[in-house]
């Protein structure tokens, strides 16, 4: 025992660093991310110098199946400490243009309204229903912006007449084109040969901008270095991970650690790139380009390539300037990932990529290889499957020096890489849930890396679903596959527990395994969760603090809003309106013209009546309004904290069958300032 404690210096010491320094340093200050993320890539490189030198070195390749799995496997680790290299380099950096944007919209609309320049706002759809583009179309009318520099186009690979219709009643430009030729890439070059702003807006058809967005974008064109100012992400609704696993309140949306951290740090770096929607573009870039490529089915990536390739760089804003949907389903999430990944992946194949591409600088190539892509998934897999691979067969990963030397050189690396992602986004992470989405996403998207290498092109764009039934669903093929590897890792624990019947006959190597299958198992647990698709509710719920009034027959009274959609709103009352269930009343928002609601009663809430209020038809006017009242800034999804208890209070009762009512009030975050 005190020989194991002595092996653990490291591991208390590297503790110790974080609880005194790091866990205290402003972690959007760059000095402090350097230091931070110097010490786990000096804490990893030690790690790989062992493994290389007393472990790797000390089992000759001479063919067999031992040695062949303890090269492959220090391979694997290769593949772990290349991702995790690309990831400390990336995150020692970090920038926050919030104040920069404030000095450039300050000069650009100081100077009149006759100075500013024209923008054409692309909103290109294909399939969408009606429900998902009114919100876009009528958010992008009510830009904070002059009408007069202001065009919006509706780009319609649908060819539908209805469209055509809302768009005449909305007073925007409806496009259609007589093929669908290159996908979204086609569609938004079709646009930029019938406009003429000298800046194009790009929205996907379910994001919808906030009032501000070209206020806060604008003014980084001052500087004609500028091709592309990409703004975040963030989303109205859940997406299949939060809902599966029953944490819509309490856990956030899968792509947040990307958007909130990493998208600014590699801005820091110049390296940050377009995502094809909430961006801005700079038209004498893209036509210095080229126009938007077409040799990939991510567009995005390659457009601002093609601007580097030209000289223009891409900044990022990381600011809250739009809302959009998150995939709704794992249908969705997993053609979403499948194409990201795909497009990465061709990026090394077409001449505007990061390899071929002209004027790029060496760093630049680098920080543009799909690394994460490449590797991340490989070696996912193969964490996973070790714990169940020694248990049945006896291979061991690595020539094994005994247990005091995992402690004194692998303990350190974890402690300060879990410490030092938990410092870096601490409402963003949790290991095991983090490292369980990762692992559920492997099963798909492990094949598409291995097709993607072999064949790259040939596989058709396709679009993410929108507005898609929130019915309740299995993914089948991903629980196979879990269930598979958790039965056998299980079955290799239960083969070991009598010594003399154990295939695993290195027994100091035996208990890490078994804690390590272990832990495997209960991630395979999480990640299984996620197989079983949560019904949702169609409208999107906004958790609210304000007042209203309701009146009914000649009496005004006086609510509070505690949630508010575009179907029916949830207030509270100290007034006794029981008689007047079923009733009709007018109910009367800030920014939203009266209009008609039925009265619904609910369970009393701090000693207050709860009201639900179902919106009746609305006029198309006070339709807009409202769109526009709870999709153009004035409300959030975000989860700013975790809530550990309750995590593990969900995830439970997930598990067991609890399945989450959609339609409640959500815990989001109230009307926000401004």
């Amino acid at each position: 025992m005190v020989q194991h404690l002595l092996a653990l210096g490291p591991a208390f010491l590297v503790l110790a660093f974080y609880l005194v320094g790091v866990l205290n340093w402003p972690r959007q200050r760059t000095w402090a991310r350097t230091i931070a993320c110097t010490a786990v890539l000096a804490l990893a490189l030690r790690y790989m110098i062992w493994r290389f030198t007393a472990t790797v070195l000390q089992q000759p390749f001479d063919g067999s199946a031992a040695s062949m799995w303890i090269y492959f496997i220090f391979l694997i680790e290769c593949f772990a400490f290349i991702e995790a290299a690309f990831f400390m380099v990336t995150m020692s950096r970090y920038v926050d243009r919030s104040t920069e944007a404030d000095r450039l919209e300050s000069n650009l609309f100081s100077r009149g309204r006759d100075w500013l320049p024209t923008v054409d706002i692309f909103i290109p759809t294909y399939n969408e229903p009606l429900s998902v583009l009114e919100r876009t179309i009528v958010g992008a009318c009510a830009l904070d912006y002059p009408k007069e520099k202001l065009n919006i186009y509706v780009l319609d690979d649908g060819r539908r007449e209805w469209l055509r219709k809302f768009c005449e009643e909305e007073g925007v430009i409806h496009v259609t084109r007589p093929d669908n030729a290159d996908a979204k890439a086609g569609n938004l070059n079709h646009g930029l040969s019938l406009s003429r702003g000298e800046f194009v807006a790009v929205f996907d058809a379910d994001f919808v901008p906030f009032r501000i967005f070209l206020r806060r974008t604008l003014g980084f064109f001052a500087d004609p270095r500028i091709g592309i100012v990409q703004t975040p992400q963030h989303f109205f609704n859940k997406d299949p991970i939060q809902s599966n696993l029953s944490l819509e309140e309490y856990w956030p949306d899968e792509q947040r650690l990307f958007f909130d951290e990493m998208a600014a740090s590699r801005d820091a770096w110049n390296v940050s790139f377009c995502c094809g929607s909430c961006a801005v573009l700079r038209r004498e870039a893209i036509e210095a380009a080229g126009g938007i490529p077409t040799e990939s089915i991510t567009e995005d990536l390659l457009t601002t390539l093609a601007c580097l390739n030209k000289g223009y760089i891409t900044r990022y804003l990381n600011e809250r300037l739009s809302m959009g949907l998150a995939a709704e389903d794992l249908e969705g999430f997993f053609i979403q990932r499948s194409r990201w990944c795909r497009g990465a992946i061709q990026s090394l194949y077409v001449k505007s990529g990061p390899i071929r591409g002209p004027g790029l600088t060496l760093f630049q190539r680098i920080m543009f290889l799909p690394v994460s892509w490449l590797l991340q998934y490989f070696v996912r897999f193969v964490g996973i499957i070790v714990p169940a691979v020694f248990l049945w067969t006896g291979l061991s990963p690595l020539y094994f020096t005994g247990v005091d030397d995992i402690l004194y050189y692998q303990v350190p690396v974890l402690v300060a890489y879990f410490l030092f992602i938990r410092w870096l986004a601490p409402n963003r992470y949790l290991p095991v849930i983090s490292t369980a989405v990762g692992v559920f996403a492997t099963f798909r998207l492990l094949p598409v890396v291995i097709s993607s290498l072999i064949r790259p092109f040939g596989v058709p764009f396709r679009v993410t679903p929108k507005g898609v039934e929130g019915q309740a669903r299995f993914d089948t093929y991903t629980f196979s596959c879990i269930m598979t590897i958790l039965i056998v890792t299980a079955a290799g624990l239960f083969l070991n527990v009598v010594p003399e019947w154990a295939p695993a006959k290195n027994f100091e190597f035996s208990s890490i395994a078994k804690y390590w299958a272990a832990l495997s198992i209960l991630i395979l647990l999480v990640a299984a969760l996620m197989c079983f698709e949560a019904p949702r509710s169609e409208h999107q719920r906004f958790a609210a603090d304000e007042q209203a009034q309701l009146v009914l027959g000649d009496r005004a009274i006086p609510v509070r809003l505690v949630a508010i959609a575009m179907d029916e709103s949830t207030a509270q009352t100290t007034a006794d309106l029981s008689s007047s269930v079923g009733q009709l009343a007018t109910l009367t928002v800030s920014d939203v013209a009266p209009f008609a609601a039925k009265i619904e009663m609910r369970d009393r809430r701090d000693n207050g009546r709860e009201l639900i209020l179902v919106h009746q038809p609305l006029a198309p006017d006070i339709r807009d309004q409202l769109i526009v009242k709870l999709y153009t800034g004035g409300y959030s999804q975000d989860i700013e904290a975790l809530k550990f208890g309750r995590i593990i209070d969900r995830l439970w009762g997930r598990a067991f069958g609890d399945v989450p009512q959609h339609a409640a009030i959500p815990a989001a975050h109230p009307k926000m300032p401004g």
